[in-house]
């Protein structure tokens, strides 16, 4: 279906890209690897630091409000009204 989410906790394919900062962790990795072979809007949550971040056709946005991510959610999930 669409707009359904399919799966969670899931092992994804991680970015090639080499230009990546090594700060940068497994799940940010994962999350810039599936949103690079999909058309996904991935969302990241660090519990550690407390912060939201997202992943969207291969670019990552980090330490993203929750107005910031409302708005990514409405864009992403219904692209005709929010042009």
């Amino acid at each position: 279906d669409k707009n359904v989410i399919a799966a969670a906790r899931c092992v994804l394919p991680l970015s090639t890209r080499r230009d990546l900062p090594a700060k940068l962790g497994l799940r940010h990795r994962s999350a810039l690897g599936i949103s690079e072979a999909s058309d996904s809007l991935v969302i990241i949550v660090s519990e550690e630091r407390q912060e939201i971040s997202l992943a969207r056709e291969g670019h990552l946005r980090r330490k993203v409000d929750l107005i910031t991510l409302e708005g990514a959610l409405r864009q992403h999930l219904n692209p005709k009204s929010s042009a």
